[in-house]
C-alpha cells in the first residue's frame, strides 16, 4: 500500500510569451504523516483564471487558497462530500465578490484538483484544465473539458479533436459568474505504483498534444518534466499562461488495496459512531416511568425529581434527532450520486522512433539558432547530454533512454530562447505537434 511519502511530486507556473500577467494559480496540500493520509490524503490544484487585468488572477488565487482549507474542514464527511462542498464554497466566495464590485464582474476561474488517497485517485472538475494519468505507456484524461467543442463532440458522438470551426477555448461552466455550479466529482481511481498524474491549464494542452506530455512525463522526473514541458508550450508560442503539476505514485501497487487502506485507518471512537439521541430518548422514557412507579408508591419527592431528569433526557434527545434529520437532509441536498471513475480520452504516449526524430530536429534547429544569433545556453550541459543521446544510438539503444537525453540536451536550448526573445518577437515552432 502507497505511503504518505512515496509521492513524488513538482508544480511550475510560467506567464507565457504573450501575456503581461500571469492569472493561473495553483495548490498543493500535503499529508505530513501515515495518520494525516489515511484521514485526508494530497490534494493538488491547478486554476486557470478569467477576466480582464487582475480580476482572473484574483478568481483564481481565491479558488487555490479556498479549496483546500475548505476541504480539510470537511473531510470527515467523506472525500465526495468535502471536495463538492469546497469547490461550492470557492465559487459562492468568487460570485460575492463578482458581485460587490463592478470592476470585477463576470469574474471566473477552471479548477482542477486531484485527491490521492489510500483508496485511490479523486477528481474534481469545473472548466477545461486538465488532469490526466499515464500508465503503461497510455495517458488517459480523467477530466472532462467543459467547453463547446467537448459538447458538440459529445453530441456527435466524435472525438473533439475532429471538431471544426468552434473556438476550443470557449468554456460553458466554471467558478464564479453563476451562483451555483455543477461539480465534476469522480473516483476513486485504483493506484498503481508508477502511476503519474499531470494537472494543467489550457495553456499547456492548447499547445503540447497528449502524446507529447505523456512521453516526456513518463521519461523524466517530475521537476524537470514541469520545465521542458513549459519550455515547449513557450516554444510554440506561448500565447497564454502555462501551469502543470506532476505527481509520481511509489510504492506498492494500491490497485487491490483500496478497501484495505481504508480498514487500516485509526478506529474512531464507539461514542463518536454511535448516534446519542437514541439513548436520551430511552433513558427519558425510562425515568418517565420510574417516576410514575415512585408516585404509585408514594414517594413524591424522589418521583418528581426523576420526573424532571426524564424530561430532560427526552427533550435532550428530540433536539438531537431534529439535528440529525438536518444534518441528513443537507447531506443529501448537498451530495449527487456517486459518479464511476471515467476516462474520458486515452491516447498512446509510447516512445517510438516518430517522435523521437521530431525531438532531434527540434534540437538541431534550436543549436543551429543558437550559434547563429550568438545565444549563451549552458552548453556544457547541452554537449554532455547530445553526445550522450549520440552514443546510445550508436549503440542500439533503448529508444526511451535516447528520447530522455535529447530532452535534456533541448532544456538549455530554450531557457537561452525564453532569455532572448521578448514578447513581441514571433518564432515559429521547431517541433512539430504530433497529429
Amino acid at each position: 500500500m502507497t505511503r504518505f511519502d512515496q509521492i513524488e511530486h513538482a508544480s511550475l507556473t510560467d506567464v507565457g510569451v504573450r501575456r503581461s500577467h500571469n492569472q493561473d494559480s495553483h495548490a498543493i496540500q500535503l499529508a505530513r504523516d501515515d495518520e494525516q493520509w489515511h484521514e485526508r490524503g494530497h490534494l493538488f490544484l491547478v486554476a486557470d483564471g478569467m477576466g480582464a487585468h487582475a480580476v482572473g488572477e484574483k478568481a483564481s488565487e481565491q479558488a487555490a487558497g479556498l479549496i483546500p482549507h475548505t476541504y480539510h474542514k470537511y473531510v470527515h464527511q467523506g472525500p465526495q462530500a468535502a471536495l463538492r462542498k469546497a469547490f461550492m464554497e470557492a465559487n459562492a466566495s468568487i460570485h460575492a465578490c463578482g458581485q460587490q464590485n463592478r470592476e470585477f464582474a463576470g469574474m471566473g476561474t477552471t479548477t482542477t484538483a486531484l485527491l490521492i488517497r489510500p483508496e485511490g485517485a479523486w477528481i474534481g472538475h469545473v472548466g477545461d484544465s486538465r488532469a490526466y494519468r499515464i500508465r503503461d505507456g497510455l495517458i488517459e484524461q480523467l477530466s472532462y473539458d467543459h467547453s463547446w467543442v467537448w459538447e458538440y463532440a459529445r453530441l456527435k458522438r466524435i472525438d473533439p479533436s475532429e471538431v471544426q470551426d468552434i473556438p476550443a477555448n470557449v468554456i460553458h461552466r466554471c467558478l464564479g459568474p453563476e451562483p451555483l455550479v455543477q461539480v465534476d466529482i469522480e473516483g476513486p481511481h485504483p493506484l498503481k505504483s508508477g502511476d503519474i498524474f499531470l494537472l494543467c491549464s489550457d495553456g499547456l494542452s492548447g499547445l503540447v498534444s497528449d502524446h507529447e506530455m505523456g512521453a516526456i512525463a513518463s521519461v523524466l522526473p517530475p521537476a524537470e518534466a514541469c520545465r521542458l514541458l513549459i519550455d515547449l508550450a513557450n516554444l510554440r508560442g506561448g500565447p497564454d499562461n502555462i501551469t502543470v503539476v506532476l505527481v509520481r505514485v511509489g510504492g506498492p501497487s494500491a490497485e487491490s488495496n483500496g478497501v484495505a487502506a481504508i480498514k487500516k485507518r485509526r478506529r474512531r471512537p464507539l461514542w463518536s459512531v454511535l448516534p446519542w439521541w437514541p439513548f436520551a430518548l430511552l433513558a427519558g422514557t425510562l425515568l418517565a416511568v420510574l417516576a410514575i412507579v415512585l408516585q404509585f408508591n408514594q414517594w413524591p419527592a424522589t418521583a418528581g425529581f426523576t420526573f424532571i431528569l426524564g424530561s430532560a433526557a427526552i427533550m435532550a434527545g428530540l433536539a438531537g434527532l431534529i439535528m440529525h434529520y438536518r444534518r441528513e437532509r443537507q447531506r443529501i441536498s448537498i451530495e449527487e450520486e456517486p459518479s464511476e471513475p471515467r476516462i474520458h480520452r486515452q491516447t498512446t504516449c509510447r516512445i517510438e522512433q516518430p517522435l523521437l526524430d521530431r525531438l532531434i530536429r527540434a534540437v538541431t534547429t534550436l543549436h543551429q539558432f543558437a550559434l547563429e544569433k550568438h545565444w549563451a545556453p549552458d552548453w556544457k550541459t547541452y554537449e554532455e547530454h547530445a553526445t550522450a543521446a549520440e552514443q546510445l544510438t550508436q549503440q542500439g539503444g533503448d529508444v526511451a533512454a535516447v528520447f530522455r537525453e535529447y530532452c535534456r540536451a533541448l532544456m538549455p536550448l530554450t531557457r537561452a530562447l525564453h532569455k532572448q526573445r521578448n514578447k513581441e518577437e514571433s518564432f515559429q515552432p521547431v517541433w512539430d505537434k504530433t497529429q
